[in-house]
């Protein structure tokens, strides 16, 4: 009875295994259709079959060689203990098993698919991926990006491979040869290892076979490891040094010729002498390079490690694009410049007043509508509005459905058939501000209602977005909800080619075991035209499309002349092997090697996604595209309206900026001592808030000696521990410009505000320290918009919104504008007021050349020289007197008085 218990107790377990096995082969067959669907619907098919072949062949080729090494290897050592497999074919069966799960357990251990993929991609790329050369061995980029880490893969499995034939090989015959001794093997309780006869297996070809690959393995290893010098990290440079150079390099040879030297003497059974050979050479390569550091380098670093540290620096430049398509310039700045403002209306009139923060806040609380929709995030674009390149802040309307009431969200239906989409954007120019300090909006509202002509919106919806859930079925017998009008809501019906279809049983059933949700099979509302949606948030979507590239973080949402709204976002390949370069780590990890190689498009409404190659001189993208044809299309391709508003990332400014903070320095012995090292300058954003960095800032601007205003990327920096300005970065983001970045080197002579040093002079003021202190009482607070430095002509001019809002429902109002230039500081209520007064202070336009033989026009008597002289010295003074008082330093401004009013009676 008890027996009959346990056989149905064992059946009962067994079943149950096999219940749960199969519910998984169920689910994970029912997540691979809609993978595949999904896959259909964007048309990459091929690059899905593409991508698991890559996946798994490679280990399975190694699988297979292994397999058959360490088949023939037991094979040997049973036959050296004096038998043969074909006499005991169950235990034949058994270790063959045992063996093809061994190889392949290893073989996925050892073996990087993507590396071995990469190496044949990477063969025989152009010319202009191939161009740089390390300064030691004279091999491309290429080859530390594909070739090595293929060689160091294959010899670590013909290391990891060996060894274990080896020892499969001496557990065989072990096993066999035990198995003859029989009882002789133990003899009172102890292992009587001389009944062993191991004479055979020492003699054993196979054996002197394995020990032979071993350390001729074992010496190419240690050729490739002379290449990984060229990534050591010595503190103050990355790379090979003098020690490495003169004597690490040498004695890597002496190792190699060891390893050599002992596989001839094992072949020979010469064991000893194989040992000596291998270990003596490794010892002296471990103790002599760590002398010579010690003894002769370090006490003469600077002067022996000079060259190095130039490949250093130029290599890491190299690395994060420092040296493509890049100028340094030196910026000679002034703080007595004057600004003429009409030469440089196009920039002024395009100033950036709405700090990004301020407008998504304000935004929030006036064009919500309903609290299910958000504003995730909002951009920075520029957009030609009536014939004229415009500034603009931008911020979908997308649909959060956690945001629904309890009982709305609860209900399956709302989820997933209504609720399916956010709809519209709100756009204004960044620089405009109604009279009540609040942004002036071009479009706005649901309808949406656009108030320009250079603007269209013919499909508003957004299906795919930043905010998304899933799945969601469109082309139902279920009305969408669209937009609120009133007390009543507009709905409307999917009329695009997003999502695959889903009526069919098999797909309702694989789609209902996917995501474990019985109401999709059973509900009545699909209909034969009916679609799912699924990986609608966009990074998702490009990152399962294109999983081999790191996807920036900040998408943004372009507006194209059809009326479409498309996500645009940025690409990058990455890499740690790039020789003599200094590591940066970022949000998606460690690297030495960056390139904005992509950018993607998402359609928002058809979620059709584009991958558009931006830089061909990338090797590594130039290796995937060979991998997947039809993936990766030419920048060329891009339409030209989603071209125009193409920029450069911000991450990879951020990362470039926090390099050149240090490898702007080209002296070695600067270089080493950190002489010249910068920071990103600071500015502080409300009265409480301790300084932070800038961050960089998109902005319609003119660079030095340029005339025409430009989409542009900005980071102004401070010498390290200092305040004043000491440099300037600028990338370039229109047309063929795309790419460009301006380095703009100021004078250590001449001192130049940072933002921090003007924020000091803001809050010196007594009018402007007198309002904040005003606004900042309870109930309200101020909210200082991040400082925009802008180059122009020999000057810089500082520009600070000034906002204020409740300390409940944020709403942000632009209340006062600060301009500084030079030792000027205007604050004004409105941005055109300080522009007028700016102008104030800026020397009148001259007057239009007369023709020959032509009188000149009457005019206003002109003053004297000696007047105008006089008159300058008034106004210099008077404003000295003003800054003076502004900031407490009595005594200076009695002085400046004097000083007045002696200029005054002259």
């Amino acid at each position: 009875m008890n027996g009959e218990r346990r056989d149905r107790t064992s059946w009962m377990f067994l079943a149950l295994i096999l219940a749960l096995f199969a519910l998984s082969v169920i689910r994970r067959s029912a997540d691979w259709v809609l993978r595949y669907e999904w896959w259909k619907e964007l048309h990459q098919v091929d690059t899905l079959i593409n991508t698991i072949l890559y996946g798994f062949v490679p280990v399975m080729v190694v699988a297979a060689a292994a397999f058959a090494v360490l088949w023939m290897a037991h094979a040997r050592g049973v036959k050296a203990a004096g038998t043969g497999l074909s006499r005991h074919p169950l235990y034949n069966k058994l270790t063959t098993l045992g063996l093809l799960v061994l190889a392949y357990v290893a073989a996925s251990i050892v073996v990087d698919n993507w590396t071995a993929v990469l190496f044949l991609g990477g063969r025989q790329l152009p010319p202009e991926a191939t161009s740089w050369k390390d300064p030691v061995f004279q091999h491309p980029l290429s080859f530390y990006l594909f070739e090595l880490p293929f060689f160091e893969m294959a010899l670590r499995a013909v290391l990891v491979f060996a060894a274990l034939a080896g020892l499969v090989h001496l557990g065989a015959h072990l096993f066999w040869a035990s198995r003859r001794a029989g009882p002789r093997l133990v003899s009172d309780g102890n292992i009587e290892w001389g009944e062993l006869d191991l004479r055979p297996i020492l003699r054993s070809g196979f054996l002197r076979w394995v020990i032979l690959i071993f350390l001729l393995a074992l010496a190419a290893d240690r050729y490739l490891d002379r290449y990984d010098m060229l990534t050591h990290d010595h503190s103050f440079l990355v790379g090979i040094d003098y020690v490495d150079e003169r004597f690490r390099l040498p004695l890597r040879w002496l190792t190699i010729a060891g390893c050599l030297a002992g596989a001839a003497m094992a072949w020979s059974r010469k064991w000893m002498i194989a040992g000596v050979a291998v270990v003596v050479p490794v010892l002296f390569e471990a103790v002599v390079p760590q002398a010579v550091q010690s003894i002769y380098v370090r006490p003469n670093e600077i002067s022996l490690q000079k060259p190095y540290i130039q490949r250093h620096i130029a290599a890491t430049r190299t690395a994060y694009g420092l040296d493509r398509r890049a100028r340094e310039v030196e910026f000679h700045a002034s703080l007595d410049a004057r600004i003429d403002t009409a030469k440089h209306k196009p920039l002024l009139d395009n100033v950036r007043l709405w700090d990004w923060r301020a407008f998504h806040d304000t935004v929030t609380q006036i064009q919500a509508l309903r609290p299910y929709y958000v504003f995730h995030d909002t951009d920075v674009d520029r957009y030609t509005i009536d014939g004229h390149l415009r500034q603009v802040m931008l911020t979908p309307r997308e649909l959060d459905v956690n945001q629904l009431s309890g009982d709305a969200r609860s209900r399956w239906m709302n989820p997933h058939f209504i609720y399916t989409h956010g709809y519209g954007v709100v756009l204004a120019e960044a620089n405009r501000i109604t009279a009540d300090g609040m942004p002036q909006l071009f479009i706005e509202n649901a309808p949406l209602e656009v108030k320009t002509k250079s603007l269209k919106l013919t499909r508003p919806e957004l299906y795919y977005g930043e905010v998304t859930h899933e799945p969601v079925f469109v082309r139902t017998a279920q009305p969408e909800f669209n937009y609120p009008s009133g007390a009543e809501n507009v709905h409307s019906r999917y009329e695009g080619t997003g999502g695959f279809p889903i009526s069919s049983l098999p797909m309702r059933l694989a789609a209902a075991i996917s995501y474990a949700d019985g109401n999709i099979l059973l509900t009545g509302f699909l209909t034969p035209e009916s679609r799912m949606m699924i990986r609608r948030d966009i990074r998702e979507r490009v990152s399962e499309l294109a999983g081999f590239l790191q996807w920036d973080s900040d998408p943004y949402l372009v507006i194209t002349n059809a009326g479409r709204l498309v996500w645009m976002i940025d690409g990058y390949t990455t890499s740690q092997a790039h020789p003599y370069a200094r590591t940066v780590s970022t949000s998606f990890g460690s690297f030495n090697y960056i390139r904005n190689s992509v950018k993607a498009t998402i359609d928002a409404y058809d979620g059709d996604v584009q991958l558009y190659i931006f830089d061909p001189s990338d090797p590594i993208i130039q290796a995937y595209a060979r991998l997947f044809p039809k993936l990766l299309r030419q920048a060329s391709e891009m339409p030209a309206d989603l071209r125009e508003h193409a920029r450069y990332p911000e991450t990879l400014f951020r990362v470039q900026a926090e390099i050149y903070r240090t490898f702007h320095m080209r002296d070695s012995e600067a270089f080493y001592n950190k002489e010249d090292a910068w920071d990103i300058a600071r500015f502080i954003n409300s009265q409480e808030s301790r300084p932070a960095a800038v961050a960089p800032t998109y902005v319609v601007a003119t660079l030095p000696g340029e005339s025409t205003p430009e989409f542009l990327l900005l980071l102004p920096f401070t010498p390290r521990n200092k305040d004043n300005l000491i440099g300037f970065m600028a990338a370039r983001c229109d047309g063929d410009k795309l790419g460009e970045l301006l380095f703009l080197q100021l004078s250590k002579q001449e001192l130049i505000f940072g933002p921090l040093q003007i924020e000091a002079r803001i809050n010196q003021d007594q009018n402007i320290s007198k309002d904040l202190s005003l606004w900042n009482q309870q109930g309200s607070q101020v909210l200082r918009g991040q400082m925009l430095v802008l180059p122009i002509d020999n000057a810089f001019v500082y520009i600070e919104p000034i906002y204020i809002q409740a300390s409940q429902a944020r709403m942000p109002q632009l209340k006062k504008v600060a301009i500084a230039t030079g030792n000027s500081l205007v604050y004004t209520d409105t941005y055109e007021q300080a522009i007028a007064q700016l102008s104030g202070l800026s020397p009148p336009t001259p007057a239009a050349e007369a023709k020959p033989g032509t009188p000149p026009p009457p005019g206003p008597p002109r003053t004297a020289p000696s007047a105008e002289k006089r008159l300058e010295e008034v106004r210099r003074h008077l404003q000295r007197y003003r800054e003076l008082t502004a900031q407490g330093k009595w005594v200076e401004a009695g002085r400046e008085l004097e000083a007045l009013d002696a200029a005054a009676k002259k």
